[in-house]
């Protein structure tokens, strides 16, 4: 009888950790001594998109699909996220009709490719604590590889990451040349030129919050 009590008093503080893990979004399969993978919410975290013209620009969000942030020893190592393309929107356009055309056009060949190519991932491969770093601004330097469009390509940019006992939030500004992504404008014969008044480089404002969340998911 002592035996099986022993038995059950095991069973019950294996369960209560794992359930714990679970609720704060660690993977119960590593122990966070050694590392845990936060999973991103997608719903309180956020995606803007912004592309600069000849004579203007044009700002849009792209939604989330899924996300982690690894984290040890209380520091960022690593981490993931996927945008999920068909859900680009265009939020500086106000009339529906020339809104509708933009969208459209940014899903279509000639940029994204939507279709064909319905997510697009960042991967980090390097975190880098910044030394010295004063609050709010960058305190790690994120190096990783972006896959738009089936081509991956190599950045390197500064981010501010705060982690919080079973939560972490990163936020960065990445800057993309599009022509390493084979995104040209190529409608019809006036492709070339108005490719030309597009700025090679647009930006993506990330905003990913990971950990203890009702709607955070892998």
């Amino acid at each position: 009888m002592k035996t099986f009590r022993i038995f059950l008093s095991v069973w019950a503080l294996a369960f209560i950790f794992n359930y714990s893990n679970l609720v704060a979004g660690v993977d119960p399969g590593k122990n966070p001594a050694k590392g845990s993978s936060l999973a991103v919410d997608p719903a309180k975290s956020t995606l803007t998109w912004n592309a600069k013209k000849v004579g203007g620009e044009h700002t849009g969000n792209v939604k989330l699909a899924k996300g982690t942030l690894d984290v040890k020893s209380n520091k960022l190592t690593g981490g993931t996220f996927t945008m999920d393309m068909p859900s680009i929107t265009v939020t500086d356009v106000t009339n529906e009709g020339m809104n509708g055309k933009l969208t459209g056009h940014l899903k279509s060949e000639d940029f994204f490719s939507v279709e064909k190519n319905p997510t697009s991932t960042f991967t980090i491969t390097k975190a880098e604590p910044i030394a010295k770093a004063k609050a709010g601004e960058a305190n790690y330097k994120i190096t990783g590889n972006l896959t738009i469009k089936g081509i991956t390509n190599t950045l390197t940019f500064p981010a501010t990451v705060n982690l919080t006992g079973n939560s972490a939030q990163a936020t960065a500004k990445i800057e993309i040349d599009r022509t390493k992504y084979d995104i040209k404008y190529r409608a019809a014969i006036i492709g070339t030129a108005a490719d030309k008044i597009i700025d090679d480089v647009f930006t993506l404002d990330v905003k990913l919050v990971a950990g203890k969340s009702e709607t955070a998911s892998r």
